[in-house]
């Protein structure tokens, strides 16, 4: 039951052990993850096995959690009422211009030539009015369409999110990920978002830089065409890409498409570099990725099932399941730190680019609300 492995994180948390619970996309089981000690293992060659939680920067090593207790349990429909109220952001007019500002200096790189994209961020620091174990509940309901977590390490801290983006999938040798750009609020009675050329535009960078990266790093490389995605309220532009990559080749395909365009920018190099200069925190952990490394599924070589004699043999496979730690939120203390960005061109409008993170802001406010 979810009380049972809610009440195994709570004890875990007292004794400043670390664990991670989470919910993969469109499925009711919750899934817990328990290391006995207090380690800090790092991944280093991505032959690892556990629950990886790497930063936005490759200035530090993903953190890994050990799988010493790993258990699972169903999500039974919750008392929890979903939250679709508006919530109010903190009105700060000095942190409007200055993120406003930023962005009219990221669009006048980009028009000198510099970059074709830089993914710019913010934070937003909230008074924690609440159990954080109540509003990872609420998360789990909320966004059940997402990929959900609550994670501790008591040497790095404690994050819980709600991510509709998909890093890297993969299954023996073959592998999905996936660019997605392009934010719009849901409006009721639209079905189909009419989407701007900057919209348009930012997706069709993010597409276009995934597969050249992956031309010469994989097979059977294939690109979906884009299509309209809804995460919480609201809308993205995605294209599925998938492929199959050369054994003891997964870190090379991971920082290959780590961090993406959607994050970060183009040309990567560039766009990273403005983003370190000026925005006027560190990420850590925000637009990083998280989820499962190198698990093992057993599987029936038979499908058949007509056909029990042979079903009897089966497979095991190696996996994972990596997410862009997006819609993401930090605990420190009585508060916790919302993060929120967005994709700026030279086509962007720094006034809908601050109204857009306001937006963003919203997946994570709506939890907190009491």
């Amino acid at each position: 039951m979810l009380s049972t492995l809610i009440s195994r994180a709570k004890n875990q948390l007292e004794k400043e052990l670390p664990f991670v619970l989470y919910s993969k996309p469109n499925t009711n089981i919750l899934n817990a993850i328990f290391q006995s000690n207090n380690a800090l293992h790092e991944v280093t060659d991505y032959t690892e096995q556990g629950f990886v939680f790497a930063p936005f920067s490759e200035s530090r090593h993903p953190v890994l959690l050990k799988s010493d207790e790993v258990f699972q349990a169903t999500l039974e429909e919750s008392s929890h009422q979903t939250i679709n109220l508006k919530q109010e952001t903190f009105k700060d007019a000095n942190e409007e211009e200055r993120y406003i500002n930023l962005i009219e200096k990221a669009i006048s790189e980009i028009r000198k030539g510099n970059c074709k994209k830089i993914v710019l961020s913010r934070s937003l620091k909230i008074p924690l009015t609440k159990p954080i174990f109540t509003v990872f509940e609420e998360l789990l309901y909320t966004y059940s369409k997402a990929f959900c977590y609550l994670w501790y390490h008591p040497k790095i801290g404690f994050w819980l999110g709600a991510t509709p983006e998909i890093l890297l999938k993969t299954s023996g040798l073959k592998f999905t990920t996936m660019s997605l750009a392009g934010t719009q609020n849901q409006q009721a009675g639209v079905e189909h978002p009419k989407w701007s050329y900057k919209e348009l535009e930012e997706q069709q960078l993010v597409t276009d830089y995934i597969a050249e990266v992956l031309t010469n790093r994989a097979e059977e490389l294939h690109i979906d065409d884009v299509e309209t995605i809804k995460a919480g309220h609201l809308w993205h532009l995605r294209s599925k890409i998938t492929g199959k990559f050369t054994k003891g080749m997964l870190k090379d395909l991971v920082m290959a498409i780590h961090p993406t365009p959607a994050v970060c920018g183009l040309p990567l190099k560039d766009a990273k570099r403005f983003i370190l200069e000026n925005e006027s925190y560190q990420r850590t952990y925000y637009t990083g990725f998280l989820g499962e490394l190198n698990f093992k599924e057993e599987r029936s070589r038979n499908r058949n099932r007509r056909n029990q004699e042979n079903s009897a043999y089966r497979s095991v496979v190696t996996t994972s399941e990596l997410f862009v730690n997006l819609r993401s939120m930090q605990k420190i203390n009585d508060s916790v730190i919302i993060y929120i960005g967005g994709g700026i061109t030279a086509s962007s409008n720094p006034q809908k680019e601050w109204l857009e993170t306001e937006s963003k802001a919203q997946t994570m406010l709506r939890l907190l609300a009491t």
